[in-house]
Parts: C-alpha cells; structure tokens; sequence
C-alpha cells in the first residue's frame, strides 16, 4: 500500500497497552535538512500515565519537562536521558490523560547510508538501532521535535500495511525502572518474535 500519515485518531485511544502494541509495524519517518529516514518499529514500551509509577507524569506530575504528556495524542515527547540520549515517546489519549509510548527499537528501512554515518558506523548492524538512544541518533531525533509529530514537516509516523499478530508479539517487563516498585514487573514492553533489531530482553 501507498505510505500514509497516521491519523489522530489512531493516537486518542485511552488504551495505551493496546496501543503499543498496535504501534509495532509503523514506520517513523524523519526528513531533516534534506535526508529522510524511516525505520519500522519493532519494540515499544507503554507507559500509563497517573497511575503508573514508571511514568514521568505519576500521580499527574507537571513540570516543564512533563507538559507535553498531558497534550492531545498525536505528538512526540522526546527528552534527554542522562544528559546524553534522546528518547522518542508516543503520546496517546485525549487531552489531560498523559499515557505515553517509548519507542525502543525499528527496523531501520530507508536512507540507511545516513543513518550509519549519524551512528558513526560503516557496518550495518543491529546496534545502529537497536535501542532507544540509538534509533534517535540514526534518525537524527533531538528533543528540538519535542511537541511535533502530526504537524511536522520533519518527523511523522507512518502506515505502510504491516500487521503483526498476537502471537508474533513478546511481551516482557520494561527495562530500567526498578524505582516503579509495584509496577516495576508490569509485562507492558512488546517486541516482534525473533526480529534481530530488537534490543536484548530482560
């Protein structure tokens, strides 16, 4: 099928469970200073607003950083992990309800060459986006797209026809929140089976 934007409905689901899951065969696309990329997304990460412990936006925490979480679904919340890396987020639901989706992983599909000189690589490997920090830098995602994605003319996730199925989808704890307490062991992270660009499991 001929490529084509999401539309925002597909983002103002208040399942966000659901919706990483229906997230995994969607394509990011970045066109920046004249190079596109895109990747499939193979991994992802839901994180359910207010009442997950895991979220930015526990227990409706509001700040500078976490405002664009309580946006209407259908733009990009990207910020700096330990100073270093860029982390892309899905924001879904209505307005107010700040549930969100970390991209964890894609399959990288076009403009390859680009991404492997952004990653500083010349061998292509899972590593070049197998990860979230390194699928930002291949797709040259910086926290300056932070709020965009349905109006942007540089970032926008895309329908390209792919499907997975229940059972092609593992689901396991997500990684690095042993702080969530309760929620820590939530099996809320979703991979496509034995696809080889997927991070490592937990």
């Amino acid at each position: 099928m001929k490529p084509q934007k999401l539309p925002r409905d597909f983002y103002l689901s208040d399942d966000v469970v659901k919706l990483s899951q229906a997230l995994l065969g969607k394509f990011i696309v970045t066109d920046i200073d004249g190079k596109r990329t895109a990747g499939m997304i193979v991994e992802t990460e839901a994180y359910r607003g207010a009442e997950d412990r895991a979220s930015h936006a526990f227990s409706n925490r509001r700040t500078k950083r976490t405002e664009t979480m309580f946006q209407q679904g259908g733009v990009a919340y990207i910020y700096l992990c330990y100073g270093i890396h860029h982390l892309f987020n899905v924001v879904t639901a209505p307005q107010g309800t700040p549930h969100a989706v970390l991209v964890r992983a894609i399959e990288p599909v076009d403009g390859i060459d680009i991404m492997l000189q952004r990653r500083g690589m010349t061998t292509l490997l899972p590593r070049l986006t197998a990860g979230p920090g390194a699928l930002t830098q291949a797709l040259g995602i910086t926290t300056v797209f932070d709020g965009s994605l349905l109006s942007s003319k540089h970032l926008w996730l895309e329908e390209r026809g792919i499907q997975f199925s229940k059972k092609e989808i593992v689901s396991s704890p997500r990684i690095g929140i042993d702080y969530a307490k309760e929620h820590r062991d939530l099996p809320w992270r979703f991979r496509v089976q034995n696809n080889r660009w997927t991070s490592k499991a937990k």
